[in-house]
């Protein structure tokens, strides 16, 4: 309450000075510095973050901190207030060429704060204003060394070297800029079209490599099928003609086994009573079977002479039996006699076959 009474009678008794800002620099963001500096009223009442540099008889004395403080009258003057708040400027929209020669229109918004409030004060006469140009005329130099394409993928770093070149610049003015961030970009109308022509045609031709990347990996999974395939179908066969020779030479060996088994017991058999007569009866009807099955194979019958003389047949055949029977193939005896019983059956043959001859030419 004494604070307002103060500032209210500060103001009817004495005319404040402002200060002074040419009238194209102020925007609504700037009329903050234009404000009203309060008078010397002895107790003054500093709010929190705000910084109020004090001149004695013209020349900087302190700076109050906020709360509480005491000056002397007529001597001191409250010269300077300064916020020491963060605070937002909205950059003007504004002209650049990019590198390869495009002009952009580019706005943004700059966030910064007062740490020193000796040297905002007393460092540039208009802090604000200050850094507003900075940041523009930093922007179309950093603007200038991109091309279009980068200016756009690169946002970020456009405004960390932003922020950069005005740091550089404010630190003598007390100010540190936090960030920067560009709003908006504009291009001309026939470069839009062009941008838009060429991300098409990006489009299109990732979608003409994904789809000939598909065709390939679709030839080569068929390839790599039909591989497969005839190893295993190669894998199967060998697995199958394995399998057969291993079937035939099993069959093959139990028919030699069970022949080898037959020619036992049939060797047992004839040992016993009466087996020769058994072997001739045998014989007599393998003979008929034989006979009866000559013309269901070939048109072609060769018969021979005593055809209808069955008996003669089997004496012969057991006359062949009787002599192995007497010299079996493995002993001495029989290699030597075999020579002779074949010169026998020769003679035998030569003259039945003479008779048969004899009888056709009767």
């Amino acid at each position: 309450m004494f604070r307002t009474v103060c500032r209210a009678g500060g103001s009817l008794l004495k005319q404040q000075s402002r200060r002074r800002v040419p009238t194209q620099w102020v925007v609504p963001a700037q009329q903050r510095w234009a404000s009203n500096t309060p008078m010397n009223t002895v107790v003054l009442f500093v709010p929190q973050q705000e910084a109020w540099v004090v001149e004695r008889m013209g020349r900087f004395h302190r700076i109050l901190e906020p709360g509480l403080n005491f000056l002397i009258p007529v001597l001191d003057r409250v010269r300077y207030v300064q916020s020491l708040k963060e605070i937002v400027i909205d950059v003007p929209e504004q002209s650049a060429v990019s590198l390869d020669n495009v002009t952009l229109q580019i706005d943004g918004v700059l966030y910064l704060r007062i740490l020193d409030p000796f040297k905002a004060s007393y460092g540039v006469e208009d802090p604000e204003y200050a850094v507003t140009q900075l940041a523009q005329t930093t922007m179309r130099s950093e603007l200038g060394k991109l091309t279009l394409d980068k200016v756009f993928r690169e946002r970020e770093s456009l405004n960390s070297n932003i922020v950069h070149s005005i740091n550089q610049a404010a630190e003598d003015w007390g100010i540190r800029c936090l960030r920067y961030e560009i709003k908006d970009i504009h291009v001309p109308p026939r470069v839009k079209e062009s941008m838009q022509m060429q991300v098409e045609a990006e489009r299109r031709k990732r979608a003409t490599v994904l789809e000939s990347e598909g065709t390939r990996e679709a030839a080569i999974n068929v390839a790599e099928g039909r591989k497969q395939a005839q190893i295993l179908a190669s894998e199967g066969e060998k697995a199958e003609q394995i399998n057969k020779a291993a079937g035939e030479a099993n069959g093959l060996l139990a028919k030699a086994e069970a022949k080898a088994k037959a020619i036992r017991l049939l060797s047992e058999a004839l040992t016993q009573q009466n087996g020769s007569a058994a072997a001739s009866l045998s014989v007599a009807e393998q003979y008929v079977s034989a006979f009866s099955n000559l013309a269901k194979e070939s048109n072609t019958i060769l018969l021979p002479s005593n055809t209808g003389d069955i008996s003669s047949m089997v004496t012969q055949a057991m006359s062949v039996y009787g002599a192995l029977s007497k010299h079996p193939l493995g002993s001495t005896e029989s290699k030597n006699t075999e020579p002779q019983d074949a010169q026998r059956l020769a003679s035998d043959k030569s003259q039945s076959e003479a008779h048969q001859y004899l009888s056709s030419s009767q």
